[in-house]
């Protein structure tokens, strides 16, 4: 899959970039990611991308020329990708449109700055905003990010074991249950026995009563919609929802 970024600042992706499974991924070419700034697409001295919004106010506002020049430039080329405009005012990005978008042959992020990016490129170029969170970071590079590494790691080869991605949170429209390692023992906590005993029903069990808890606790609104498995109701009924302390 290939991915196109619209940044200001493409240096802030170089470590991210360069490390762990993304830099596996991108020598094996499963993914193929390309930079453009819209400074290359400024016609002054200072290559200013941004200026003041009409009506006034506080801040700057990225400037449609330079910006649509560069969506149009990177948008070259026999496949024609789907553009995002990362955006705290955008859809609020989910498992479920994460595994539609890795199903895509491209990406197009759009990565805003300061007040945004004028209204009429995003109205004219974009196909879709997407929002990490309801909160405001400085731009969209890091949302950007997050939505690389969760397409990304959906994609074939991309992960060590393909069903390593199909236990985690969010994937069956659950929290991911505990994870222990060694020692058995750890500052007077025991890893649940079950997990010792070697018995995959019953470990299998365990962890599906431990997801379910762990979602009833933290994320209950998930569980209406969520794609239980065989057996999760059942297991579902045996919970009761803490209450939580005051």
């Amino acid at each position: 899959m290939r991915f196109d970024i619209i940044t200001i600042f493409p240096d802030l992706f170089t470590s991210f970039l360069s490390e762990s499974l993304l830099a596996k991924a991108l020598a094996k070419k499963i993914i193929e990611i390309r930079l453009t700034t819209p400074r290359t697409y400024t016609t002054d001295r200072h290559h200013t991308a941004d200026d003041r919004p009409y009506g006034g106010g506080p801040g700057m506002v990225l400037k449609p020329e330079p910006m649509s020049a560069a969506i149009l430039a990177a948008s070259k080329g026999r496949i024609k990708p789907w553009r995002i405009f990362l955006s705290p005012s955008g859809a609020r990005l989910t498992q479920t449109r994460v595994r539609e978008l890795s199903q895509k042959k491209r990406l197009l992020l759009i990565c805003g700055r300061y007040e945004g990016l004028d209204q009429r490129v995003i109205d004219q170029l974009a196909d879709e905003e997407i929002s990490i969170g309801d909160y405001v970071v400085n731009g969209g590079e890091v949302p950007a990010m997050v939505l690389i590494e969760a397409v990304a790691r959906l994609l074939p080869g991309f992960m060590g074991r393909s069903e390593s991605a199909d236990e985690e949170s969010h994937q069956a429209g659950l929290l991911e249950y505990p994870h222990y390692t060694r020692p058995p023992e750890f500052r007077g906590a025991r890893v649940p026995e079950v997990l010792l005993s070697g018995h995959h029903r019953e470990v299998a069990e365990w962890r599906l009563k431990a997801s379910l808890a762990r979602t009833l606790e933290t994320r209950p609104e998930l569980l209406a919609r969520a794609d239980l498995p065989p057996g999760a109701v059942r297991s579902l009924a045996g919970l009761h929802r803490p209450q939580k302390k005051s």
